[in-house]
């Protein structure tokens, strides 16, 4: 792993979700900033994945379950070479290839359509299983946030992904401990989360979801693991890397202005 390569694009890729959100006047930043360095190591390092043949049939398949926090997926997609970087000037637009949610008939890279909370992980079930009948080697990885996860069509499929032993699939809960209206705590506490999951038949690590060397570290111990899926619980920070959006329930899906986006942008490149 290379950390300081990793640790500059993540820089990149930050700016680019500032700018791009602010450019169309709305957009999730909150917990597009808190998921990145796990979206960023996932495609620099370790998915299979091909920009001149996106639809291999023994490609990695990421999915977005969170799906409003798109613009993360998208400058990730746009810096790996899946289109071109003009096109994060037109999120949001009407035609644009970027849509508030990610679209898989519109968008290179997307594996499936998501934004209904819990539809994409349970997607990601589907699409692991099939691997798995099929004797692909080929993972799936599956982006949740820690408020998604109360919507009952997750446990749902984790029991299924149990009963399948799908060790094919790995899902990351985006844990920042903030949703819409406010802290997870207070509306649906989830305390012992890492206990609750692996009750439900899947191996956990958690780890710290803006350090590479400690996401490597749960990574590389989750591909030891047979038999069974895997779940990594990824503790961030939502809005990281701005000091006035972390830890921001107001910055959940809120556009900067213009000299918010400037301040922004100078704190993520230093």
């Amino acid at each position: 792993m290379n950390k300081e390569k990793l640790v500059e694009i993540s820089k990149e890729l930050r700016k680019n979700i500032i700018e791009t959100i602010s450019k169309a006047g709305s957009g999730h930043p909150g917990g597009s900033l808190s998921i990145i360095d796990i979206i960023s190591y996932l495609y620099f390092e370790k998915m299979n994945v091909d920009v001149l043949n996106p639809k291999a049939e023994d490609r990695d398949r990421f999915v977005l379950s969170k799906g409003h926090a798109a613009p993360a997926l998208y400058v990730t997609l746009a810096e790996k070479g899946f289109f071109d970087k003009e096109e994060l000037n037109h999120l949001r637009e009407i035609g644009s290839i970027l849509q508030g949610h990610p679209d898989a008939k519109k968008c290179p890279g997307v594996d499936i359509c998501t934004g209904s909370l819990g539809q994409g992980f349970s997607n990601s079930c589907g699409i692991a299983l099939g691997n798995k009948l099929n004797k692909s080697k080929a993972m799936t990885y599956v982006v949740l946030g820690d408020g998604e996860i109360q919507e009952g069509i997750v446990w749902e499929a984790m029991m299924s992904a149990s009963k399948y032993k799908l060790d094919n699939l790995v899902a990351i809960v985006d844990k920042n401990n903030i949703q819409l209206d406010g802290r997870v705590s207070e509306i649906m506490p989830e305390e012992n989360l890492a206990n609750r999951i692996t009750d439900f038949g899947w191996h956990v690590v958690e780890c710290n979801g803006h350090d590479y060397d400690d996401i490597n570290r749960a990574f590389n111990e989750i591909e030891q693991v047979k038999d069974k899926p895997k779940c990594i619980i990824a503790n961030t920070i939502k809005g990281k890397g701005v000091s006035f959006m972390e830890d921001n329930v107001a910055w959940h899906g809120a556009a900067p202005n213009a000299e918010q986006t400037e301040k922004a942008i100078a704190e993520i490149i230093g």
